[in-house]
């Protein structure tokens, strides 16, 4: 064989196992993902590429259709984790857990633990455990719009865009942190939370873990309606909005097989999380947000936009 042949051979061979070694890892190791939203500010911003580790909890084998649920090496998840996963919530089609759209979320709930949540089902007691990157509503007199548009540059408090405005003024989403700066810079801002206080409003929620037996609420009742549907092998059904009835029998609590989280969006006002989905299982977690790779804004031109300081930033 010629040499020429010799060395084209050999770059063909180096190429298929350079292309191999790189979808094995992003199969079994690590793989990217695309932040297509502001759910996750501060954390992470839309525009964002992020690593994901799948061996974090430990590497969810593929093929679940064909193969069932099995994880090596597994390890547990913590609070306050960014956790990505599979899409928990029935859809139209039944497909199996590795198959399902991608969500990413905080961890702020772990099998068994109790949350103290408000009517709106966000964990809002005790606040010291409040982080203070998470995003609320705020409304501020429309004669401050000027200054708040000013600061927000200024301060450099990143993808905060005017959402609208009711009675009281115009609205925006802020976290703690970013308040307590504009309030530096802005004497008598009178920027007020549109959420009101209720933390004297609160209920328990407990989350499910395998072998526990959850009692049946008024506030709970749908979320362990949908999980033992989706996730139980059991046919749930509710009447009259307070009786729930598994495989036909009225029950007042129920055993869960498996361990479920509650995750929870950073900002309030792009909700895509528990709150919707209900408790997410074990085996729909895929691994956890590394860091971020890459990052841009996705509302800029091709040549601006980008998040220079943000490159290979661990994410908390």
């Amino acid at each position: 064989m010629k040499p020429i042949a010799k060395d084209f051979f050999f770059w063909i061979k180096a190429l298929v196992i350079a292309i191999a070694g790189v979808l094995l890892l992003q199969f079994f190791a690590f793989s990217s993902c695309y932040i297509p939203s502001s759910g996750m500010e501060n954390s992470l911003y839309r525009g964002d590429q992020i690593i994901i580790n799948k061996w974090a909890y430990g590497l969810r084998l593929p093929f679940m259709s064909a193969f069932g649920y099995k994880r090596i090496n597994e390890r547990p998840v913590h609070k306050n984790d960014i956790v990505v996963f599979n899409n928990p919530q029935a859809t139209s089609t039944t497909l199996p857990a590795d198959k399902r759209k991608v969500f990413i979320s905080r961890c702020m709930g772990l099998p068994g633990d109790t949350l103290m949540i408000s009517n709106q089902y966000s964990i809002i007691c005790p606040r010291a455990e409040v982080n203070p990157d998470h995003k609320q509503l705020y409304v501020y007199p429309k004669e401050k719009e000027s200054s708040i548009e000013k600061n927000i540059k200024k301060l450099g408090i990143e993808d905060n865009r005017l959402l609208g405005y009711n009675k009281n003024g115009y609205v925006r989403s802020f976290s703690r942190y970013e308040i307590y700066l504009l309030n530096q810079e802005i004497p008598d801002l009178k920027i007020k939370s549109i959420l009101p206080d209720t933390c004297k409003q609160t209920r328990s929620l407990i989350v499910p873990g395998k072998g526990r037996n959850i009692r049946v609420t008024p506030w709970n009742i749908y979320f362990l309606k949908n999980a033992i549907n989706e996730h139980e092998g059991k046919k749930a059904f509710i009447i009259k909005d307070s009786l729930l009835y598994v495989n036909g029998e009225k029950v007042s609590s129920f055993v869960f097989t498996k361990d479920y989280y509650w995750m929870v969006s950073n900002n309030s006002i792009n909700i895509n999380d528990s709150r919707i989905f209900g408790f997410v299982p074990k085996d729909y977690i895929i691994g956890k947000a590394s860091f971020v790779w890459f990052s841009k804004d996705s509302q800029a031109g091709l040549f601006g936009g980008y998040r220079w300081k943000r490159f290979f930033q661990s994410v908390k």
